[in-house]
């Protein structure tokens, strides 16, 4: 490394340790060892509002009084999705623009196709090139949409922008990352449910019900042992098939709880320490986004996967 380089990482570091030295100072942790006054830090109180908080004045007031009413309510989640949506198509369109295929892609379209590759050939190793181009849609969207509504929850202007109050605080903020709203996980993780539950009757028929309702055994039964295997085949499907419901749960906890605990987690350490101290927790909270779209995405994948396979009474069926 060259002098002049050596002499801007020195600058940087220098920067980063004066901006934690001040973030501590003027911080909570800082302000209640120096006595900061009353306000007790930089930064106001966080306050984790868990509901979804409408965007419209009227909406608000009318949630305030009893409750969001009974009607499509524009709320600050929704907003997010949107204009996560609207980025999502905005990147495609311009990276799609160039269909010229004697020209090697380059920038944004080189980077688009890269990724979709990487998508495609993971989806192909798990459920092979039959299934791949029927499953690589929703799975790809399920990931990119994952990622990239956890990706842009990051971005600062997220917890600035809002409406305050006559004392300058804000009350309500205009965005808010949807995966810390309960209702779009759910929502993906009906469409998963509903998208496993259809491949496995378009690939099966009405043999797919077969390993939820396993009375075949019970029906063949000859004496004492074949009652008992065949009651514990009913036990095992009717297992599965709770075990398919389960799924829509677990989907929408895991995603709403990591993405709700990482909104908290910046803001308590933004609130302690401002300015640098948060930083490793955003490269964190990076990673956690990619890792819960790749769960998301790979576990609807799995199951997919697994449900247009024949079962045992299917493949006994098609032997005899």
């Amino acid at each position: 490394m060259s002098a002049s380089g050596k002499k801007m990482v020195k600058v940087l570091a220098a920067g980063v340790v004066a901006l934690f030295v001040y973030g501590f100072v003027v911080g909570a942790i800082g302000s209640a060892i120096f006595g900061g006054g009353e306000k007790g830090g930089f930064l106001p109180k966080p306050e984790v509002h868990l509901p979804p908080q409408p965007v419209l004045a009227q909406d608000a007031e009318e949630a305030e009084h009893g409750g969001l009413p009974a009607k499509f309510v524009l709320t600050n989640t929704i907003l997010s999705s949107w204009i996560t949506t609207l980025v999502l198509i905005t990147v495609f369109f311009f990276a799609t623009r160039n269909k010229d295929a004697s020209k090697a892609p380059r920038g944004l379209q080189n980077l688009v196709e890269a990724v979709i590759v990487i998508i495609y050939d993971f989806i192909e190793s798990v459920a092979g090139k039959d299934l791949t181009r029927r499953l690589f849609p929703l799975i790809a969207t399920i990931f990119l949409f994952v990622v990239s509504n956890a990706w842009m929850g990051l971005l600062p202007i997220y917890p600035s922008l809002g409406f305050k109050n006559e004392h300058g605080e804000i009350v309500r903020h205009l965005l808010r990352p949807a995966g810390t709203d309960l209702n779009m996980p759910m929502a993906l993780a009906l469409v998963s449910f509903v998208f496993v539950e259809y491949w496995g009757l378009r690939t099966l028929g009405w043999s797919y019900f077969g390993k939820f309702f396993r009375f075949g055994a019970l029906l063949r039964a000859r004496g004492p042992g074949g009652l008992f295997q065949g009651f514990i085949d009913i036990f095992v499907g009717l297992l599965e098939l709770l075990s398919e419901f389960v799924r829509i749960v677990s989907f929408t906890f895991r995603l709403f709880g990591n993405m709700t605990a990482g909104e908290i987690l910046l803001l308590v350490t933004a609130f302690l320490i401002p300015f640098v101290f948060s930083l490793p927790f955003y490269g964190l909270e990076l990673l956690v986004g990619f890792i819960q779209a790749l769960i998301f995405a790979g576990l609807t994948l799995v199951f997919v996967t697994i449900a247009v396979m024949p079962h045992e009474g299917h493949e006994a069926e098609e032997h005899g």
